[in-house]
């Protein structure tokens, strides 16, 4: 497996002309409005933002909400839909955990999409969400099942294949949350690595702070 960084700079700017994607996000932000209670009061975060195709389904749900990427390009193009649009109480954070970056504020909501299998080292990121969640905030983690490498045409900065969700489960508890459930978010059909139409499933893992 490759860990070389992925640039996911240069792929800003064509990001969301993938129609899969765009759909991916809806899919994602549609199964955790049905999943747990969002509320207009909730400071969030969505952590892994990209140009924020999930925050922004997000947004209208919520008080404030702070996109988080380690790509600036990412950010750029998240940060011009912020102005284009007039949004308020909406902003972006450049964190790199690579470079020793850390999470702060505190938040009722933490949010992640597609992130989880770029990050080495998993335990670490969910202890970080968990000291800046406020008691009871909820977290929505959504990422691939196990895909055996065939997801990514090109697995530079690919850490995970994919996620075993009973594994994952536990990471979850040993970080602290509780009330833990899943499902299946959504489904991508796309050429895997080796040329052939294949689906591949999107879990949803919720759970709360004590």
């Amino acid at each position: 497996m490759k860990t070389e960084n992925r640039d996911f700079d240069k792929e800003a700017a064509s990001w969301d002309e993938n129609p899969t994607r765009v759909k991916l996000a809806k899919d994602i932000a549609g199964a955790m409005v049905k999943q747990v209670t969002i509320t207009a009061d909730m400071e969030a975060l969505d952590f892994g933002c990209g140009t924020g195709l999930l925050t922004l389904e997000l947004q209208p749900l919520v008080h404030t909400i702070t996109g988080v990427d380690s790509s600036q390009g990412m950010l750029d193009i998240f940060n011009a839909k912020i102005a284009a649009l007039e949004l308020a109480h909406t902003s972006s954070l450049l964190c790199d955990l690579e470079k020793g970056d850390t999470l702060s504020g505190r938040y009722d909501l933490v949010v992640s999409s597609m992130t989880l299998h770029h990050v080495k080292e998993t335990a670490p990121l969910l202890a970080q969400f968990h000291k800046v969640m406020a008691p009871g905030g909820l977290l929505c983690l959504a990422d691939l099942d196990l895909e055996g490498g065939q997801f990514h045409q090109d697995n530079t900065g690919v850490f995970h294949f994919g996620f075993d969700r009973a594994a994952l489960r536990h990471l979850l508890i040993a970080a602290g949350f509780v009330e833990i459930e899943e499902v299946t978010a959504a489904e991508i059909e796309k050429p895997a690595s080796t040329g052939a139409m294949k689906r591949f499933s999107v879990f949803l893992l919720t759970g709360r702070k004590r």
